[in-house]
């Protein structure tokens, strides 16, 4: 059965029929597995897009990502999968694959959440006429309060180059954007930016590398 909607099916959740939705997720408190997120906030950074596109941190928010799948005619997703391959390698899923692919090997709740959003939204005839999963393999996981492991950061710039070309395919009219973005336009909570975020990590004698004092603070 294909996941798609209809063509004569009217989807009451979409702003538009020219609808775009780019959704990063993870968790960026556990090293590689913030993959997808980093992938969207460096997206706003360097790009700006046409007026009907969507950038969304979806972090692990689950079922509540359920509006942006059924808003989107065509959805970019970029995630950290667990495929088995070598750290950093990417692999790009379509369509009707991709639910099959989030759930192969979950890593995290995030997955088993961000799957049942596929599937609800299959159930509820509202599925993009087109999705693309762009997902990376992850050196690193155990590491609370970690960043991307250089194989993953390298593979980053790799998946925006593969991401940007998919979206001016779909009509999403890129344009690099010269001096980052404002504070407000941010999909990314300021205090966990990447910048802000590397800088602030205390070193390994300060903070154990399963646990971060900025996020679980001490007893002591």
């Amino acid at each position: 059965m294909s996941l798609r909607t209809p063509e004569n099916a009217r989807n009451p959740y979409r702003d538009g029929d020219d609808a775009i939705v780019v959704l990063g997720i993870g968790n960026v408190l556990w090293a590689d597995e913030g993959f997808g997120v980093r992938c969207v906030e460096a997206l706003q950074q360097r790009w700006r897009f046409a007026s009907h596109v969507r950038l969304v941190d979806g972090g692990t928010q689950g079922l509540y990502l359920i509006q942006y799948v059924q808003a989107a005619r065509r959805l970019l997703i970029f995630d950290a999968i667990d495929y088995g391959l070598a750290p950093g390698t990417l692999k790009l899923i379509e369509n009707d694959e991709v639910p099959r692919f989030m759930g192969a090997k979950k890593m995290s709740l995030h997955q088993t959440g961000f799957q049942e959003v596929l599937c609800l939204a299959r159930l509820t005839g509202h599925f993009p006429d087109e999705v693309l999963l762009i997902g990376c393999q992850p050196e690193e996981l155990e590491d609370y309060g970690g960043s991307l492991r250089p194989s993953v950061r390298s593979a980053l710039e790799d998946a925006l180059a593969l991401g940007v070309d998919r979206l001016r395919a779909w009509g999403a009219a890129p344009t690099p954007r010269y001096g980052g973005c404002d504070a407000g336009e941010r999909v990314t909570t300021p205090l966990l930016a990447l910048d802000r975020y590397e800088s602030g990590r205390p070193d390994a004698d300060a903070a154990c590398r399963i646990g971060d004092a900025r996020f679980m603070p001490r007893g002591d």
